[in-house]
């Protein structure tokens, strides 16, 4: 009777694979969570702890290092092997199923302890990960949950190939490489060198321009473009990518339905709303003309009404966390539009490269003000409730405009976005020319500092209410002084989100 073993923090799809091995008549070991929660669904599973003779000690550092277990993941088909396990009383594992505590999202919280960032090291689990990605001749390592449902398949089917225990073992040492290189980093010093796994994913038919070569690399072996899949459409492009990566972003930093239309980089409308289709008109009716021939991002799986509301507009690329059957069917008659269907609404890593000549800069990536930051209102007047509602929304869409960022918004949606021009005062007239007469009774967001008081006086005749900005400019006073002979409430925030 095959066994498998499984230890794992991101428990996603657990319960139905186990259930799945156990319908095939595998018997299953499980770590002390992983074992109870498939208790609490009724799945058969012996404890390893029970399995070994070995209880888990030092508050649960130690759990599945145990020559029982490891013994079982390494051994090999030969007879040898086998004999010497069952001299010893134990039985070969055929599966390991495991996955890492999170240290890079530990170590990218700011109010991550020193302990709780070394107590993230994972080291049973890779120690599991490295001996059956080793073993692979025999055993399948599974260190993903997307790829479940392969491996049932081929199981059902009579076994997993060797060609899929291959690959599955190159993403169990691509992971555990990367995972030791975040360790790495967080414990080295500056002159310490950067080390990268980058996997091909596909060459490109062309970069920016057509005589630019480009391919598109992962850092997990068979990941899809963004870590997805194109459901639909045409081979995406390097400007696609790139394009739909900043739609990305923008879309799954909000929690409510949100619809982000981007054209070459940065966003020209975004809104939300109590549903796509709602959220959609106005994050077109932002910027109708740049949103011919942009893409766009959703955070809610992509349903027939969005679908629907699409109307005749010429769009190049979705991404949205799945399509419904209905909606990829309407979309199917598009025969040149690409649907991406992303895992999970997030965004990953924790860090972004970018490259320079003869180098390349690494910075973590902006999610927002961070914890503890403290908002002020500085003018004398406080923003209404519904000033308050497009604020927030408005400083939250502006952190994925280009620099210097301007977004005018009413309530949940952009009426005008200004960005990537060198100075800021010109941003706020291309934002209030886009919002036309939806200008009057907006509010905008800055995403740095005003150097003069001429952004606050342009937005002021452009009819704007209520500002939001970072503050911290040696005019700060001139600034604040223009809002108030305007009568427009200012905010501070104290957090700067240039985007270059």
């Amino acid at each position: 009777m095959p066994k498998a073993i499984l230890s794992v923090y991101d428990k996603t799809g657990l319960v139905d694979f186990a259930r799945g091995l156990t319908a095939l008549g595998w018997t299953l070991l499980a770590s002390g969570g992983t074992a109870r929660l498939l208790r609490e669904n009724q799945v058969a599973v012996t404890e390893a702890s029970d399995y070994t003779g070995s209880p888990e000690i030092l508050d649960g550092r130690v759990k599945t290092l145990h020559p029982a277990i490891h013994g079982g993941l390494l051994a090999r088909a030969a007879e040898s092997d086998l004999a010497e396990l069952r001299r010893l009383g134990w039985e070969p594992i055929d599966l390991a199923v495991v996955n890492l505590y999170p240290f890079e999202n530990t170590v990218a919280r700011a109010d991550a302890s020193q302990e709780e960032i070394i107590e993230n090291i994972d080291i049973g689990g890779v120690t599991l990960i490295r001996a059956a990605a080793k073993n692979h001749a025999r055993v399948t390592l599974l260190c993903d949950p997307g790829d479940y449902p392969l491996v049932l398949k081929e199981l059902e089917a009579g076994g997993v190939s060797e060609a899929t225990r291959r690959r599955l073992a190159a993403k169990g040492f691509a992971l555990t490489a990367r995972y030791e290189a975040a360790i790495a980093a967080y414990l080295r010093d500056e002159e310490m060198p950067l080390s990268l796994n980058l996997f091909p994913v596909s060459q490109l038919r062309y970069g920016e321009n057509p005589h630019q070569s480009a391919a598109l690399y992962s850092y997990t072996p068979g990941a899809g473009p963004l870590g997805g899949e194109v459901l639909q459409g045409k081979a995406l492009s390097y400007n696609n990518l790139l394009d739909l990566d900043a739609a990305w972003r923008c879309a799954a930093a909000f929690e409510r339905p949100t619809v982000c239309i981007v054209k070459h980089l940065s966003p020209c409308g975004v809104a939300s709303g109590n549903r796509l289709a709602e959220a959609f008109p106005l994050a077109l009716r932002s910027d109708p003309i740049s949103a011919f021939g942009g893409v766009i991002a959703v955070n809610q799986p992509f349903d027939l009404a969005i679908a629907q509301a699409l109307g005749d507009l010429f769009i190049e690329c979705i991404a949205a966390p799945g399509f419904t059957p209905e909606a990829q069917a309407a979309l199917a008659k598009r025969k040149n539009l690409r649907l991406v269907a992303m895992p999970e609404v997030s965004v990953a890593p924790l860090f972004e490269l970018r490259s320079v000549n003869q180098g390349v800069l690494r910075q973590s990536v902006d999610l927002g003000d961070p914890p503890g930051t403290d908002w002020k209102v500085v003018a004398s007047r406080s923003p209404t409730e519904g000033e308050w509602i497009g604020l927030r929304f408005a400083w939250k869409a502006c952190q994925h405009v280009k620099s210097n960022a301007i977004v005018f918004a009413q309530g949940e949606a952009t009426v005008g976005i200004g960005g990537g021009q060198p100075n800021r005062v010109d941003c706020v007239r291309i934002a209030a020319q886009r919002a036309g007469d939806r200008s009057r009774g907006a509010v905008m967001a800055s995403d740095a500092f005003f150097p003069f008081p001429d952004s606050v006086e342009e937005a002021a005749r452009a009819g704007v209410t209520a500002i939001i900005a970072p503050g911290g400019s040696l005019r700060d006073a001139d600034a604040i002084a223009a809002a108030e002979a305007a009568g427009i409430a200012m905010v501070f925030t104290g957090v700067r989100h240039f985007r270059h």
